[in-house]
């Protein structure tokens, strides 16, 4: 009877792991399960800079896949993944902010707040980074209510 119980405890804890990733998948800005367009999150903060990763350096955290331009910067992800992943999904903090839309980023445009990775879009003379940094504070209430929201 208990290795019955013990069993359908691991199956139900299974399907609900299953069903979180797949609402991950479905929520976050991930191309073919990739997140920051293949770009090494660890790089912004590490190296301040966005750094192409290499699909040779991956891991693949609650069903989305992170590139890494190295080891080092892979096993850093590792330790503490919720440090590097980029805030509401990867998609553009301003227009969530502004809006509470998904929106795609150019992962070259980004800013570090409070130990956080935001990324912005940023084409056809529109750097929303810019505009972020105007009404900073209030944007950043304001996406985290979105994204709340948008991934409950």
């Amino acid at each position: 009877m208990k290795k019955l119980v013990l069993f359908l405890l691991i199956l139900v804890s299974g399907i609900s792991f299953a069903q979180n990733e797949a609402k991950r998948v479905s929520q976050f800005n991930v191309e073919n399960k990739i997140a920051i367009k293949g770009y090494d999150p660890v790089g912004y903060f590490n190296q301040g800079k966005a750094i192409k990763g290499k699909k040779e350096i991956s891991t693949s955290y609650q069903g989305i896949t992170y590139n890494f331009s190295s080891g080092e910067n892979k096993n850093a992800f590792l330790k503490n993944p919720s440090k590097y992943e980029p805030q509401y999904g990867g998609w553009c903090a301003y227009a969530m902010g502004s809006s509470g839309e998904k929106v795609e980023i150019n992962p070259e445009t980004f800013k570090i707040v409070d130990g956080k990775l935001f990324l912005f879009y940023n084409a056809y003379f529109n750097n929303t980074l810019k505009s972020w940094n105007k009404d900073e504070a209030n944007l950043k209430t304001q996406a985290d209510n979105n994204w709340k929201k948008i991934y409950k």
